[in-house]
């Protein structure tokens, strides 16, 4: 049979048959070779997809532990997914933000890293794709990962089906040649319809099948061509499957959008709005549906908050300068209705993944409450809380700033040192009350007289400053004559009295040769100082002969009081009692150890007059040393039981806190007097507490080992103490009087000290309050909570005498 088949006669059917063969193979190659291309292509994609897929999951494990370098936490998850059958990590290594290796894991060779795989083709050889991405946090880039992924799951796949590809092929040739051979005759009516399917393959129509209607070769045929079609498509779902993923993902992140507090605004390339989620609608006024596809700058308008003019739109600055736009401060959001909001706001490009950029996101919140809160903290640390006109430390500032623009821009400028005359009489006669209220209407009265650019403001107790900007010191001298008429046609009435004050003021230049800040404020005292010694209610503008003179006069001359009275030993202590304010929290009283001056003439001088001038020639720590070593000789008096059962306290300077060696001689004083430390309280003032803090902490730690305690005085006078308090070791708070004597009256002071209060209870602090002047601040106070209380209300204070005293308490300061 096969000869006849195959017979010389029959020639044209075997040529027709080795046609068809010939066809049938170029068919199979060419199907094997497009099917070899979608192979390699689907495993191109996959393995993009799975990088994709992997690529925000290394981000969102890691970013955050890397920021927060929590090396321990990073390489724990790294190992997890070294372990896991699912991952098909080969190697994974973290690169901190300057590009050096943070954490690795697996077999690599980090001196020796692979090359960047840009195609899977290039991976194919080694099995692994190497890839490397950003970690970002906030859209910070903070660090890189770089790892390699294995493809011999996917390699191996692919293999598989070209092995079963070509096993079939073969099958199919073979099985071609002998049917052929047999029933050539039949090929030809199938010819076209199989030519006609390959041509579909060609052309890109995977899903092609050929009709089985028999089951000759040219049926089976039909039968295998389809199973490799079916699988190839089976491939093609693969990746769509892929894709249903990445939408998932899509979808997971627009709902995390809608849950976020910040607004968040997404446009196109162009501007135009492409999303909002639902804070950004509450803040702008604009629904999605009706800002969707408007243009950003239609939308979302900004102006400056201090001058109201239009800012830049930050999304269509973005998007011009392909960078980052972050505004903090200044920025005023004007709502749809009109509305505005203080906000802070961040605009980033959105790249795709060959870095071309496809639009701009824009982030912002509402700071309207917190900036507020900001200029209210910034006005309370530059303005007094009692006049409302500007503080000493911001009066500083703004001589400082007229100093240098006399010295860069060749101008003349004045300042003036305010003291009032006769103020004591009405805090004398009427209380602090008054006098508080006198300082407000006269301050009130002075803020209208200087207005422009120049600057009046209190520099403590019944002192002002002035500063005239841009005068000669004889418009300046004009200038302090307005104020000096003003001040004397002021009438201050309190309970049917009228009290008349004055002022003494002292005229200083600033000019392009003045030494520095505190030359001109020491310049300015004493030339207020010597129109007080004049006979008040003068001006005196500096002359340097008449400073020189009032420093000989005034300041030398207390320091060379405050020197012989150290040697002379014409210091007394004085004791005030503390005594608690509520029984349910401290039983035991205290007692605030005192010093005064003794004259030569015997007339006691309180500390206000010479420790002033012991500061400034550095001659507190002297005295603090006869005051330390007095009271422990006073304290170690079997007697001194019967000034205090409790705990006695001393205070201390700021130069004395700050001084190594004096810290050595209170331990070697108390262990010489053999005073229990236990009934040693030191006090310190806020002031020198923050100007020095790591001394002070270290001051205060190392008595608190022997077991002394330490109070906090006029706690409240900086705006930094809530800051600086959790790092004090402190045992009580004092709050500072100026809140305390008006507590009655003022609401605004009651609200402080109750603050205070709080902050000091809820740091395991006991609270003093000071200037406890009449029953109705105690009842307050007691009221609020306050553990104890001290001022001529409760006691007034004595002298510390003990009887008998069995040591010499004489001492010359060194």
């Amino acid at each position: 049979m096969f000869n006849r088949l195959f017979a010389p006669h029959r020639s044209i059917r075997t040529k027709l048959v080795l046609v068809s063969i010939v066809v049938e193979i170029f068919m199979l190659g060419l199907l094997l070779a497009n099917s070899m291309r979608l192979l390699n292509q689907t495993l191109e994609e996959q393995t993009q997809a799975k990088i994709e897929a992997v690529t925000p999951l290394l981000d969102s494990a890691i970013s955050a532990r890397l920021f927060e370098r929590d090396h321990v936490g990073i390489t724990e998850i790294l190992q997890k997914l070294m372990k896991s059958q699912f991952s098909n990590f080969q190697y994974i290594v973290i690169y901190d933000n300057l590009g050096e290796v943070y954490a690795q894991t697996g077999n690599i060779d980090i001196h020796k890293m692979p090359v960047i795989d840009k195609h899977v083709s290039t991976s194919i050889p080694s099995g692994v794709y190497n890839s490397m991405t950003a970690l970002t946090l906030g859209h910070e880039k903070i660090g890189a990962v770089r790892f390699g992924l294995s493809l011999h799951s996917l390699i191996t796949s692919r293999d598989n089906v070209l092995q079963q590809g070509l096993l079939i092929a073969s099958i199919e040739v073979i099985l071609t040649f002998i049917l052929l051979s047999v029933g050539g005759y039949l090929l030809t009516r199938h010819i076209h319809t199989l030519m006609t399917a390959t041509q579909e393959i060609a052309a890109g129509n995977n899903a092609t099948q050929i009709p089985v209607s028999s089951r000759d070769e040219i049926g089976m045929l039909a039968t295998n061509f389809n199973i490799m079609t079916q699988a190839i498509h089976d491939r093609i779902d693969a990746l769509h499957l892929s894709e249903r993923a990445l939408f998932e993902e899509k979808e997971l992140a627009e709902v995390t959008l809608h849950s976020i507090g910040d607004g968040v605004i997404t446009t196109d390339v162009h501007g135009l709005i492409q999303y909002i989620n639902p804070a950004a609608e509450l803040i702008i006024g604009w629904e999605s549906k009706l800002a969707k596809g408007r243009h950003i700058v239609e939308v979302y308008r900004t102006v400056d908050e201090l001058t109201l003019t239009p800012l830049d739109n930050p999304a269509s600055e973005c998007l011009q300068e392909k960078t980052v736009i972050s505004r903090q401060t200044q920025s005023v959001l004007i709502r749809k209705d009109g509305r505005q909001f203080a906000i802070e706001e961040t605009a980033s490009p959105i790249l795709d993944r060959d870095g071309k950029m496809t639009g701009a996101v824009l982030v912002f919140h509402d700071v309207t409450a917190s900036r507020e809160f900001a200029r209210q903290l910034e006005y309370q640390a530059t303005h007094d809380a009692l006049t409302g006109l500007v503080n000493r430390r911001e009066f500083e500032r703004r001589t400082m700033e007229a100093l240098v623009d006399a010295r860069e821009n060749n101008h003349n400028h004045a300042m003036c040192y305010l003291d009032l005359d006769q103020f004591k009489i009405v805090n004398d006669t009427c209380g602090h009350s008054a006098g508080d209220e006198l300082l407000r209407q006269l301050a009130h009265n002075l803020a209208s007289e200087v207005r422009g650019i120049n600057t009046i403001g209190r520099l403590g107790g019944d002192e002002f400053g002035l500063l005239i900007k841009k005068c000669s010191i004889s418009e300046a001298t004009r200038v302090a004559k307005g104020i000096s008429e003003c001040i004397k046609d002021f009438r201050f009435v309190w309970n049917d009295k009228i009290f008349e004050i004055g002022v003494s003021i002292g005229v200083v230049p600033i000019r392009p040769d003045s030494a520095d800040i505190s030359e001109i404020f020491s310049t300015a005292d004493v030339a207020c100082y010597i129109a007080k010694e004049k006979g008040r209610n003068l001006i005196h503008v500096s002359q340097v002969d008449d400073i020189e003179h009032a420093r000989r006069q005034g300041e030398m001359q207390w320091s060379t009081r405050v020197t012989d009275a150290l040697k002379e030993n014409r210091f007394v202590l004085y004791y005030q009692k503390i005594i608690p304010l509520s029984s349910t929290t401290i039983t035991d009283e205290k007692c605030e150890i005192l010093v005064r001056m003794v004259d030569t003439d015997g007339k006691i001088i309180p500390p206000i007059k010479f420790i002033g001038a012991a500061e400034r020639y550095h001659l507190i720590s002297n005295l603090d040393r006869w005051v330390v070593r007095k009271a422990l000789s006073l304290i170690s008096q079997p007697d001194s039981s019967s000034v205090c059962n409790g705990i006695f306290s001393i205070n201390l300077s700021g130069d004395s806190v700050g001084d190594l060696e004096f810290l050595q001689f209170v331990i070697q004083e108390i262990r010489i007097s053999k005073v229990d430390p236990a009934k040693l309280c030191f006090e310190i003032t806020e002031t020198a507490a923050i100007s020095n803090l790591s001394r002070a902490v270290q001051f205060i730690s190392e008595l608190k080992i022997l077991g002394c305690k330490f109070s906090l005085d006029d706690f409240g006078s900086g705006l930094s103490s809530f800051a600086y308090l959790k790092a004090l070791p402190i045992d009580y708070l004092k709050i500072d009087g100026a809140f305390v004597k008006n507590i009655a009256k003022d609401p605004n002071d009651r609200a402080m000290v109750t603050a205070i209060n709080q902050v000091g209870h809820a740091l395991g602090i006991s609270t003093i309050a000071e200037f406890i002047e009449h029953h109705e601040i105690n009842s307050v106070l007691k009221e609020i909570g306050v553990d104890m209380g001290q001022g001529y209300f409760i006691h007034m204070p004595e002298e510390f005498i003990i009887a008998q005293q069995s040591k010499s308490t004489d001492f010359i300061a060194k």
